[in-house]
């Protein structure tokens, strides 16, 4: 048997399967603070009980994105229509909510200007992107791009993420639509389209996330994660293909950049026996993967990523990861029986 296939088999399966019940229970027992995840540097202890709320009263439906803002509260968005945002403080205390006209509430962004902070909110249910001060004031709603001539109708535009620039230029994934990235001005305003649907390098397959990279002060960049694909792809800010970072097996949501590494969240395995099959995964400067959370530990053979596979019943679809300034990951999951998110301590 190959090590790809004796990992598939016995890594995801019976750890995964067989293994999950003991590991639930230690994650709800007094000993949950001694259950560490992670690998190499990136390790972290896990808390499941951060930021649980009376679902009567703050409920959540799908937590789709975690961001922080200027103040360090963490700032969750839920297709919820009682309480799309939820504010935590960094305890997971409630701060406060906001939000009843998104239910299709998919991607959150924070973006700054003069010193306050604002929100970019994709709706795949209202087909628009919409911004909003911290607070949920509408500053401005953008429809599906017609002039383009790519869209027959508003019902293809699905907007899945929003990345923003320095100059407050920003880009938005259609990651359930036609799979083309559109770029606007400051203003809302049309600058630019590209991508779309196919398997070319310049194309996409579920562009579901996006992510400005400026690590690099001379080559700033776009991070555009295909999930279908398994595959992370770099763009020049004018929409020109530039390369690839393959993740078998990884279905990667998000680009969150923190410092020189790259986090995501990954919904599931591509070919895990159990649907419910995300992890965690963590990226260097280099692009190399570095920890899976929840996985295999990431192992390359000639260069090359091994298959990666879930290993602990931990994560149902996790969807994204935000990072604080004390390297802690929060957790955001989609389909996952209404949970809030799961804290992540750095070790």
């Amino acid at each position: 048997m190959s090590r790809r296939a004796f990992l598939k088999q016995s890594s995801c399966a019976s750890l995964g399967i067989l293994f999950a019940p003991m590991y639930s229970n230690a994650l709800h027992s007094n000993n949950e603070k001694d259950v560490v995840i992670g690998h190499n540097s990136h390790q972290y202890k896990v808390n499941m009980n951060w930021g649980n709320l009376d679902p009567l009263k703050t409920p959540v439906k799908d937590c789709h994105e975690i961001v922080q803002d200027s103040k360090g509260r963490i700032v969750l968005l839920t297709n919820h229509t009682k309480n799309n945002i939820i504010i935590y403080d960094k305890s997971g205390k409630l701060l406060e909510t906001w939000g009843t006209q998104y239910p299709g509430g998919h991607g959150l962004t924070l973006c700054k200007e003069n010193g306050e902070d604002f929100l970019l909110i994709t709706d795949y249910e209202r087909h628009q992107i919409i911004k909003t001060t911290i607070n949920g004031k509408v500053v401005f709603e953008v429809d599906y791009p017609a002039e383009t001539r790519k869209y027959k109708s508003k019902e293809e535009f699905k907007p899945t993420e929003t990345t923003v620039l320095e100059n407050g230029d920003f880009y938005v994934a259609d990651g359930y639509g036609n799979q083309y990235i559109t770029h606007y001005n400051h203003k809302g305003e049309l600058q630019n389209i590209f991508g779309g649907k196919g398997t070319g390098d310049s194309q996409f397959l579920n562009a579901h996330g996006i992510c400005y990279d400026n690590r690099d002060k001379n080559n700033p960049s776009l991070l555009i994660s295909a999930r279908e694909m398994n595959v992370l792809k770099r763009f020049s800010l004018d929409g020109k293909y530039i390369s690839s970072i393959e993740v078998p097996g990884a279905l990667i949501c998000r680009p969150v950049i923190h410092k020189s590494d790259i986090y995501f969240a990954v919904l599931k395995s591509k070919k895990a026996p159990n649907s419910d099959s995300g992890f965690l995964l963590i990226m260097d400067e280099n692009n190399q993967v570095v920890s899976c959370p929840g996985a295999t530990a990431p192992t390359y053979n000639n260069s090359n990523l091994e298959e990666l596979y879930q290993t602990i019943r931990l994560f149902q679809y996790p969807h994204d990861v935000c990072i604080d300034n004390d390297e802690n990951i929060y957790v955001a999951q989609w389909n996952s029986g209404q949970t809030y998110p799961i804290k992540l301590t750095r070790v």
